[in-house]
């Protein structure tokens, strides 16, 4: 994958970021633990859950500021999005 999420600092990066995303899933699909849509939303549930541990982990503050609220809807959006 080209895009690095820590290059992700506006809507037009977190876009390209997300092709990225399909671009590595339909050429590298296998290497995907998570493949199937149900499988990736679930993991991404328990990674959201998950997240402090891993900004701690990595020695980095979990972002306080984040619009999390733009990232839900973007995902409900995508549901019926054309």
């Amino acid at each position: 994958m080209t895009t690095s999420p820590d290059h992700v600092d506006s809507r037009e990066d977190l876009a390209a970021f997300v092709r990225a995303l399909r671009r590595s899933h339909i050429e590298e699909d296998r290497s995907w633990e998570n493949a199937d849509l149900g499988s990736f939303l679930e993991a991404l549930a328990a990674w959201i859950d998950d997240a402090d541990g891993w900004y701690h982990n990595t020695g980095r503050d979990l972002p306080a500021s984040g619009d999390w609220s733009f990232f839900a809807r973007s995902l409900r959006a995508a549901i019926t999005y054309e």
